[in-house]
């Protein structure tokens, strides 16, 4: 019984190995076929980016109306860096990163896009009354609709994408960035 019982388990081992050294095989040929298309692609030149939500696309453009009244077009700021942040006023984190926010669009030369999900707050007061406590001087777009945070698929608030003056999505942030974070990614942008 002893002899049989070591026997499965030897087998057992034995085919494990086998399908382990199957499985990593196959890994390492999809790491190399990912890595050769990550070297096709960052040698085609600007023409073929494409507008999309990652790392290198062109940011989708979008049109929105600021706290003011104002019609604010994101490609009105090609040529500029921008940093697009979605927020809304009950949200912790955001209210966290504003102060570092404020600071941010004061010190540096950066557009800051802070795109409100207004849809989601109780009225349209309490958006006035946070950038008032705030102090607040850069453009709040209001997205009544919810269609630019749809389009961005913004699933956790605060989410920020700093663009460079290309157009281009240089850095995605998931939650509240601190200042220090924000002049990192703003000194590597064009």
């Amino acid at each position: 019984m002893k002899k049989s019982i070591l026997i499965v388990v030897i087998l057992g081992m034995l085919g494990w190995a086998v399908y382990d050294f199957i499985d990593s095989n196959e890994k390492m040929d999809t790491s190399e076929s990912s890595i050769e298309a990550e070297e096709q692609s960052s040698s085609k030149g600007k023409e073929d980016t494409v507008i999309g939500l990652n790392v290198g696309n062109i940011a989708p453009d979008f049109q929105l109306q600021t706290l003011e009244g104002d019609n604010v077009k994101l490609s009105d700021f090609r040529g500029e860096r921008v940093m697009l942040n979605f927020w809304a006023t009950w949200c912790p984190p955001c209210r966290a990163e504003m102060p570092d926010m404020k600071q941010f669009h004061q010190d540096k030369d950066v557009v800051i896009l802070a795109v409100n999900l207004t849809d989601a707050e109780k009225d349209l007061q309490q958006v006035e009354d946070f950038v008032n406590e705030y102090e607040l001087t850069f453009p709040i777009l209001l997205d009544e609709n919810i269609e630019v945070a749809e389009l961005y698929m913004i699933q956790p608030i605060p989410t920020s994408f700093m663009i460079d003056s290309n157009g281009l999505i240089h850095y995605k942030a998931f939650g509240a960035m601190n200042y220090e974070l924000m002049v990192q990614e703003l000194e590597k942008m064009d």
